[in-house]
């Protein structure tokens, strides 16, 4: 190449670098002041020479970080060491609405004999690809950190934390309530005056409202909030202004947006699948640059990432919600009232388990006071645990003793358990339950367990009582094995504790360790049933349970001999108008007259079957409950039976007589023989003034 040819290229090159390349070129003398610069850069257009030239960067672009610029200019004056692609932020010297992030480059400039002649700057807009890049960060970040829990209000607040001073100066998120209270959703368009709660409210400095955390508000009609409600799009305000016309419907919101500084919104429905869940909107106040299309993109991201993860959260709460008054109904609304104990319950419902209780009136003044759990969540355990209740109701009044009935209960679980076809990674049925019977004219237990924590039995004194029941293997793996049941006699005022495990396995040291706090709580005998109750409430549940909770109370009772009589009688037909005579004069002494008439023929029947189909003396008992209880006992285990009697017959309607004259009657069985029982009703006004 010539000489000549030489000096026209580097002519040329100078010249495409200083008026046509797309990136900013300026040269610096030592001085650090401009000597000459690139028109063609953004931000450079239309500026006057003058306006540069001659000025350091603090004087011609003062929206840029001079001091560090200065800094690593001089850096470079000293040292020779060039500086590649430092990027630094700022706004335009024409246009301080807009920032801009450049890509600086910084080279020292020598003379032919190394002498230094100054700086050269090579400045490229990176502000896309900086917003790119940031964006993409906050998508990162959503995306690892939304949606941790299945807990809708601890969602929405991840998504405050990630927006927050990043992308907006506030975030505020509201949430349907039924989206909170688990409650079905309608599809489509939300009504504008839908209940709204308050859920999130983030600022990067204090920023009034009128809504606090937790209240109810609803939307005006029609703004820029009840129309994205409406549509389910999101929308842009950049520049927000006093009169904006979509929140015109809405004075006080649009008041208060304006004595916060806010200058820019966007708003992003959270819907799915056609539903809106709630409503998230974004402000700027102390950022001065408004939100553009893009911002908008990603709001809408962020709205759909986290409106994914409350849809969860809805759902799983939903399921609960269901199953959790699917439970209660399934439930007995409150034990009934009966003279053998005292009942109070706590039901506290956790994230799994379904527990259960029952307090069953039996024959002979008899109760059988029931406590169970069902494995699993969902609807599916409480309708198990229904299943079960009503299978120990049936055979709690057929008076099986206690290991015989969890016998039978265990095979109806296994059986369910061949039944259904569990869903991928969902255990197998499998259910606890502790049987306890208490008579209170004996004042004699039996309990028996089956997977179930044991019984807590206090005394009066608040000691514990020796009443320990083994506790054999859970319902549905018992195998046929057989479970043990274990008999003892209260003291009156004995209390009977019955829980399941969710009341003590929130103990750091174990069940073990619950269980005695548990009695710790109840050695209390001077406060109420639903007293202590409350207490164990208070002291023994965490604030969030991982199972269902549940504790039954019973205080016993004895039946003194003012309400029970028993008549010892020989195998003579000939006792029968003895026993008439009997039960008159003992209905007579408890004011009972209204009924003698019926329960003399009752006791006609019951004791001439025993005596003709029975061995041994005949024990004839009274006792004087909600009802009138009559039992006959006999040493035969032969179980009488009705049959229909032909008119030409002339016996075979005892039973049928004594069925007619009953509200209830059964058989049970003892370790020797039989009692067949009859309960007669008694009507209110005697039965209040006997029973006082």
């Amino acid at each position: 190449m010539q000489p000549n040819d030489r000096v026209r290229t580097d002519a040329a090159l100078l010249e495409a670098l200083f008026t046509r390349a797309p990136a900013g070129l300026f040269v610096l003398d030592p001085e650090l002041r401009v000597v000459r610069f690139n028109t063609a850069a953004r931000g450079m257009r239309g500026m006057p020479p003058d306006a540069v030239v001659g000025r350091t960067v603090e004087e011609f672009a003062p929206g840029f970080p001079h001091e560090k610029l200065t800094e690593v200019a001089r850096s470079v004056l000293a040292t020779g060491n060039s500086v590649r692609r430092l990027r630094v932020s700022g706004v335009l010297p024409h246009d301080d609405s807009k920032r801009m992030v450049v890509s600086l480059s910084v080279f020292r400039l020598n003379a032919p004999g190394g002498r230094v002649l100054g700086l050269a700057v090579m400045a490229e807009d990176v502000t896309e690809q900086q917003n790119t890049a940031d964006r993409l960060a906050i998508l990162h970040d959503a995306q690892r950190l939304i949606g941790s829990t299945l807990d809708a209000s601890a969602t929405v607040g991840e998504l405050a934390e990630v927006a927050i001073g990043r992308f907006a100066d506030v975030v505020i998120v509201d949430l349907l309530d039924d989206v909170l209270r688990g409650r079905r959703l309608q599809a489509g368009p939300v009504a504008a005056d839908a209940p709204l709660r308050r859920v999130v409210l983030r600022s990067v400095e204090e920023f009034r409202t009128r809504t606090p955390d937790g209240e109810l508000t609803s939307l005006h009609f029609p703004t820029v909030l009840s129309q994205s409600m409406h549509d389910h799009r999101p929308r842009l305000i950049a520049h927000l202004t006093p009169d904006e016309p979509l929140l015109a419907a809405d004075p006080v919101r649009a008041r208060r947006l304006a004595e916060a500084g806010a200058h820019s919104l966007i708003v992003a429905p959270l819907t799915v699948h056609g539903t809106a869940l709630g409503l998230a909107v974004f402000v700027r106040t102390v950022t001065e640059e408004p939100f553009d299309q893009g911002d908008l993109e990603l709001a809408a991201e962020l709205a759909d990432r986290t409106t994914l993860s409350v849809h969860r959260a809805w759902q799983y709460l939903h399921e609960r919600t269901i199953a959790t008054a699917l439970q209660r109904r399934l439930l007995p609304v409150r034990p009934p009232d009966l003279p053998a104990v005292d009942t109070a319950y706590l039901h506290l419902s956790g994230d799994a388990g379904a527990d259960w209780f029952d307090v069953v009136p039996l024959s002979g003044g008899r109760v059988a006071l029931v406590c169970g759990t069902v494995a699993g969540r969902g609807v599916e355990a409480a309708a198990t645990m229904g299943q079960l209740r009503t299978v120990v109701q049936t055979l709690a009044r057929q008076d099986l003793p206690a290991d015989e009935l969890l016998g039978v209960l265990d095979e109806t679980v296994r059986r369910l358990a061949e039944e259904t076809v569990p869903e991928p990674g969902e255990p197998p049925v499998l259910a606890s339950c502790l049987y306890l019977v208490y008579d209170p004219v004996t004042g004699r237990c039996s309990a028996a367990a089956a997977g179930h924590p044991p019984l807590v039995p206090i005394a009066r004194d608040g000691s514990l009582l020796d009443f320990e029941v083994p506790v054999g293997p859970a319902l549905g793996r018992g195998g046929g094995e057989g479970y043990e049941a274990v008999h003892a006699e209260l003291p009156e005022g004995s209390l009977l504790a019955l829980h399941t495990r969710g009341l003590t396995a929130g103990s750091d040291t174990g069940d073990r360790s619950g269980r005695n706090r548990l009695r710790r709580l109840l050695a209390h005998p001077d406060r109420s049933l639903r007293e202590l109750c409350d207490d164990v409430a208070y002291a023994a549940v965490p604030h969030r349970l991982d199972e269902d909770a549940l504790l039954l109370l019973a205080r016993t009772k004895l039946f003194g001999s003012d309400r029970v009589a028993l008549w010892t009688l020989p195998a003579d037909p000939a006792v029968v108008s003895t026993a008439r005579t009997l039960v008159s004069q003992q209905l007579a002494a408890w004011g009972l007259e209204a009924v003698a008439a019926d329960t003399e023929l009752i006791v006609s029947e019951l004791v001439t079957n025993a005596i003709r189909y029975g061995r041994g003396p005949v024990r004839l008992r009274l006792i004087r409950d909600r009802g009138l209880l009559c039992e006959v006992s006999d040493s035969n285990s032969a179980a009488p039976h009705m049959r229909l009697a032909r008119s030409g017959d002339e016996g075979g309607r005892g039973l049928f007589l004594v069925m007619h004259l009953s509200r209830r009657w059964g058989t049970r069985y003892g370790e020797r023989g039989k009692t067949v029982w009859s309960e007669q009703p008694v009507p209110e006004s005697v039965r209040a003034a006997t029973i006082a």
